[in-house]
């Protein structure tokens, strides 16, 4: 789950973290009072939106005065920005305006999971306010790491030597540096994040440093343990069709491509999306029922690839171990009735059930491409995509 700037600034200063002063603001009068109470000679206006790369699309930018500030806001709010993580847009409902600050130097600072080595990772450049994805590409080199033991969490001495490594050598930088990595390997662990970020971490003239953007994302498997972090969630910056997904529980993610896959469990979905790039197609989506699918959460899952007008042809992929293939196939018959079925649908099913699965589906009436294996499968999904079955 991720939450908005501003919010990630709001946790940061519970655990005493040092954010600028910002105030969050939904119309153009208020930007305007906002800038006149934070009293600096410059301010900036942020747009509020879940995504990277806001400072190219023009989602972050200086005023010099309240009446600047203002009119930045009346531009953002209520229109959507389009980044290159999201290049339909998201829209913007609020912005943050906050106080203009003395940088000296910029640093980026970023905790996450090392999925190679099994264990989370500070990770620290002095090549500040740039996207990390880019100079990982071009100047890997300049990206330092150190792995943290989740059973102790980061040691001092560990903040320490990263900081050294980026060039920050001074004693009242280090010390405040320190501080600042500890903190956010407690709250990594205390959170359950999957992401924290800050870029760019601000070295100022007068020798402080300051976290001049926050970012946190959270391990939706373990929101169950914050309610508090749960209630923050901006809806507005999900994709419909992934929010209906997480109403009934299921695995979605929206791609590119034109051919839906429904499939259960994770690792023959990515297999799946394999088999079809090998023949030649492009998966519309990730879709995983679960090994506990109900037929309504089928239903559910199968409105939802015929909502996508990007879908020209749905791949059905069930292996029936936990889930059993004639419940697929009751929750595919279901939703042909509540949906019109105006696609190619190819299924395969094997595994638990399965000539009972295929009996009712056979016996529906509807008009089903089967499938005699993966391979096959995919080969006539990439077929009826491109109307050629």
């Amino acid at each position: 789950m991720k939450i908005h700037e501003y919010q990630a600034k709001e946790i940061f200063k519970k655990y005493k973290l040092p954010v600028p002063n910002g105030i969050v603001v939904y119309n153009a009068q208020e930007a305007e009072e906002a800038a006149k109470e934070l009293g600096t000679p410059v301010v900036v206006v942020k747009a509020q939106v879940h995504a990277g790369g806001r400072g190219k699309a023009g989602g972050v930018k200086l005023a010099k005065s309240p009446e600047e500030a203002g009119k930045i806001a009346s531009e953002m709010i209520g229109n959507r920005l389009r980044t290159y993580q999201n290049p339909e847009g998201l829209p913007i409902n609020c912005v943050l305006v906050e106080a203009g600050v003395n940088i000296d130097k910029e640093f980026y600072v970023g905790l996450t999971l090392d999925r190679e080595v099994s264990r989370p990772v500070l990770m620290v450049s002095a090549a500040g306010g740039m996207e990390i994805e880019e100079i990982a590409k071009t100047n890997p080199e300049l990206i330092i790491k150190e792995h943290i033991d989740p059973a102790i969490g980061l040691l001092p001495y560990q903040a320490r030597k990263i900081a050294y490594k980026v060039g920050i050598t001074d004693k009242n930088l280090l010390s405040q540096f320190v501080k600042i990595a500890m903190t956010l390997s407690k709250m990594y662990f205390e959170l359950d994040a999957s992401l924290i970020e800050i870029n760019p971490l601000v070295q100022t003239k007068e020798g402080e440093f300051i976290c001049l953007d926050a970012k946190i994302d959270f391990d939706d498997n373990a929101l169950f343990r914050h309610k508090d972090i749960q209630e923050l969630e901006d809806t507005t910056q999900i994709d419909p069709l992934e929010l209906e997904a997480k109403k009934w529980d299921l695995n979605y993610v929206k791609l590119d491509g034109n051919i839906g896959c429904m499939v259960n469990g994770a690792g023959l979905a990515m297999a799946t999306m394999d088999t079809i790039k090998y023949y030649g197609g492009e998966p519309a989506n990730f879709l995983d029922v679960g090994g506990t699918a109900t037929v309504e959460r089928v239903a559910a899952a199968f409105k939802l690839l015929l909502s996508d007008p990007n879908v020209k042809a749905i791949f059905v992929n069930i292996f029936g171990g936990i889930v059993r293939c004639d419940r697929i196939a009751g929750g595919i018959i279901e939703a042909a009735k509540q949906v019109e079925l105006d696609r190619p649908l190819i299924v395969r099913l094997e595994g638990t059930n399965v000539e009972l699965g295929r009996k009712m589906l056979e016996e529906s009436g509807l008009n089903i491409i089967p499938a005699k294996d993966m391979a096959d499968g995919a080969q006539k999904a990439v077929k009826a995509a491109k109307g050629k079955l």
